[in-house]
């Protein structure tokens, strides 16, 4: 049977990190530690979904304000392991955040996405989202980029 629910705190969130390195396997424990302690304290937080005892699914999220649009709450490091894709584990993590947005009076949910990710544009669209404008950066440091 497969549950959400929000991590509770670094140490809960530590103990998931496995899940992360589906996507970044380069992350290591002292660089997850180091960056969580530097996001904590900015309105981040984590659900994860479990299946039974197992964690198979996790979405990093912010809650902040912004001139053009108020407050939202964004989307960060959608995680689902390969073995459980296309299985509902996806879905669980939008409902259960735009749900909490919804709580929190957001005007929007948000989030970025490779450009070569199709895949997961094709879910994005179908969780109602659409491409508004284009994210753009400006790489400074390229060794610290995952």
């Amino acid at each position: 049977m497969l549950t959400i629910r929000e991590l509770q705190g670094k140490d809960e969130m530590m103990g998931y990190m496995t899940v992360l390195n589906a996507i970044y396997p380069c992350l290591t424990i002292e660089e997850y530690d180091r960056e969580l302690d530097q996001m904590l304290p900015h309105n981040y937080g984590q659900i994860a979904v479990f299946d039974d005892e197992i964690c198979i699914g996790i979405s990093g999220f912010w809650i902040g304000t912004k001139l053009w649009c108020g407050k939202y709450l964004e989307l960060d490091n959608i995680v689902v392991l390969e073995k459980y894709r296309s299985q509902g584990v996806g879905k669980l993590l939008f409902d259960f955040l735009h749900k909490k947005a919804v709580d929190h009076d957001c005007t929007m949910l948000s989030l970025d996405s490779y450009t070569h990710n199709f895949k997961a544009h094709k879910f994005f669209y179908n969780q109602g989202f659409s491409p508004k404008g284009f994210h753009f950066i400006n790489i400074l440091k390229p060794s610290k980029v995952r």
